[in-house]
């Protein structure tokens, strides 16, 4: 994936503290933070809904 594929949240702290989530094939979500960028978690686009919503649905 490229470097350009990844969006920088707008919260991230200043410094080196930072998510960065992507678009994954077949309606998944890619998210990586930068201390340790070559761990990638992937879920489903539905589960990053409830996350993004705080967890109620």
């Amino acid at each position: 994936m490229s470097p350009n594929d990844w969006q920088r949240s707008s919260f991230c702290a200043e410094g080196d503290s930072c998510v960065y989530v992507a678009r994954g094939h077949e309606d998944r979500v890619l998210v990586a933070d930068t201390p340790t960028p070559e761990t990638v978690i992937t879920v489903s686009a539905p589960a990053w809904a409830v996350f993004l919503s705080g967890g109620t649905t």
